[in-house]
């Protein structure tokens, strides 16, 4: 199957299996790992990487792109536009963090895939960019949205004007990278485990409170509300006791959600 995927240790790790298209996507393969997450609820964490060492993802499959419905040159529709959106969603809705391990080049779809991400762990190889000006695509409001709260709109402006990559530095820089390994699967799985062993009440409501905020600037009063219900049911739980209680003897907690 081109998205590989493996349960394990209360997280999912899914991989584009395409080496030799760059792990480039098209529609089929955003909506079955849009598919996969919806299916999967309950994880701690997901890691979203690409397999072999030289592309994260090269972006939309062009070729694939171009002979849609009949090719795009005879009128034919765009399948992929709709299910990529859709796939970003679910990421950026997921309940917990999702992790992209960037092992090499991550240019247009693929770097918005990265930047949907909450956590992005980059090998020293990794390249990052949006050549949409090359090939005369428009990215949509919400994507540049979320280049720009993570890099700034200076720097959006510099990669989506003149369609030029960066390195690993210069993304580190702009705050695309939380972590830098060699190994960028292996160290993300690790974090993504961590993560899952942490509160599950915790952090659902903290990735919820930093989207909604990150997406309008300041929480609306149905967030504030959501994330008021949240706190109570928080100080209420199981899982603070327990914290309380690891934390006084010096023990690693068992969180169970509730």
């Amino acid at each position: 199957m081109p998205i590989l995927w493996e349960p394990r240790d209360g997280i999912g790790v899914a991989l584009i299996d395409r080496p030799e298209r760059h792990n480039a996507l098209d529609a089929d393969l955003c909506n079955e790992l849009r598919n996969l997450l919806q299916t999967n609820p309950d994880l701690g964490a997901v890691v979203i990487g690409g397999t072999g060492d030289r592309s994260f993802c090269a972006g939309a499959d062009l070729g694939q792109r171009k002979n849609d419905a009949g090719g795009l040159e005879h009128g034919g529709g765009d399948t992929f536009r709709p299910a990529f959106e859709a796939l970003l969603n679910e990421i950026v809705s997921y309940p917990t963090p999702i992790i992209a391990a960037v092992n090499g080049t991550a240019l247009g779809a693929g770097m918005q895939l990265a930047v949907a991400c909450d956590l992005r762990v980059v090998a020293p190889n990794a390249v990052f960019g949006i050549p949409s000006a090359r090939l005369g695509v428009v990215i949509s409001a919400a994507n540049i949205q979320r280049l720009m709260s993570i890099i700034g709109s200076a720097a959006a402006r510099d990669i989506l004007l003149t369609a030029r990559t960066y390195d690993i530095d210069e993304a580190e820089r702009y705050g695309l990278v939380q972590r830098r390994a060699d190994n960028a699967l292996e160290v993300a799985i690790a974090l993504a485990i961590e993560v899952a062993s942490l509160a599950p009440l915790s952090i659902r409501s903290n990735k919820f409170a930093v989207g909604t905020i990150e997406a309008t600037n300041t929480p609306d009063l149905l967030a504030i509300a959501v994330l008021n219900e949240r706190e109570a049911e928080a100080f209420s739980s199981e899982d603070l006791r327990e914290g309380l209680a690891a934390f006084s003897e010096k023990r690693a907690p068992k969180f169970r959600g509730r």
